[in-house]
């Protein structure tokens, strides 16, 4: 483990950001960014017009180490370069701190859940990871309703997960969203982090993780798991929201920062001039990075 990095995502004032979009997602990103499905014929030219984007992205001036603490990234992102230098190198030579998402998708809904799908290739993964000088990971579960089995299921296989990559020598953010829409949102959160606490009490000492959550309905419902030695930082998603509400709703929340995919990448259109494209971008690092430090 890097302990320089270890210690900006512990302390450092900002937020990270999120460049993971993977093949599911990537057409909707794409589109969003102005680029429709007739401008490309095959994966190879969606990932190299996407890893384009995400390339103007990082080297924008205002994509800077003082605002955004790390991004995380897409396995092909990883594998690709920017500049010359594989994305993570880059990223960290820049000061931000670079995770890969490892995680391949979701179930079926089940108890209320979708849990992740097996990872079979996860330890080669890892090991490339480490090569591109990768500091951690990321794994995102769903949670629709309240159920507490289908919760306790989400938990448990993170953490399994979870152990093999802190084995591994990084650290991986455990992500286990819950619904913007769910009926029982603040239940689910509530039960939630009691799962969490339970799991993070059995952890080694030198056994560290991070969260990444949806904004919780109750302010301050996750502060125990933020305060909790085993836990590096825990992040937000926006899940949906729009970049002023979720902003709005992680201003009122201490020691809560954003990790935003959507509300980060929104306004941004391959059509724009580089100083629109670098004007829009900066705005939206600085609303976002506000609401990150700055709290109500």
């Amino acid at each position: 483990m890097n302990q320089e990095q270890f210690d900006k995502v512990k302390n450092g004032n900002g937020f990270i950001a999120a460049l993971d979009q993977s093949g599911g997602s990537t057409p909707k990103a794409l589109r969003g960014y102005g680029v429709s499905e007739d401008q490309y014929t095959n994966d190879d030219e969606m990932f190299k017009l996407v890893h384009d984007m995400r390339t103007r992205i990082v080297t924008s001036p205002s994509f800077t180490a003082d605002k955004v603490l790390g991004a995380i990234l897409f396995e092909q992102t990883m594998d690709r370069e920017v500049e010359g230098k594989h994305t993570g190198e880059y990223l960290a030579d820049k000061g931000i701190v670079p995770f890969l998402k490892v995680d391949k998708g979701l179930e079926d809904k089940e108890n209320g859940v979708q849990l992740m799908k097996p990872m079979p290739e996860l330890d080669s993964l890892l090991d490339r990871a480490n090569e591109h000088k990768i500091f951690g990971t990321k794994m995102r579960s769903n949670i629709l309703e309240f159920n507490k089995a289908g919760i306790d299921a989400v938990v448990e296989q993170q953490f399994e997960v979870a152990q093999r990559i802190i084995a591994k020598g990084l650290v991986p953010i455990i992500e286990p969203e819950v619904n913007i829409d769910a009926e029982q949102k603040a239940e689910i959160e509530a039960y939630l982090a009691e799962s969490i606490h339970q799991h993070l009490d059995k952890l080694g000492s030198e056994d560290y993780v991070m969260l990444k959550i949806t904004i919780p309905t109750q302010k301050n419902q996750y502060q125990s798991l933020i305060n909790h030695p085993n836990v590096v930082r825990v992040v937000a998603l926006s899940g949906g929201y729009s970049l002023e509400k979720a902003n709005e709703f992680l201003k009122t929340n201490d020691g809560l920062i954003a990790s935003f995919s959507r509300a980060l990448i929104n306004d941004l259109r391959v059509s724009q001039s580089d100083e629109e494209f670098d004007r829009l971008l900066g705005q939206t690092i600085d609303a976002i990075y506000d609401a990150s430090v700055n709290k109500v």
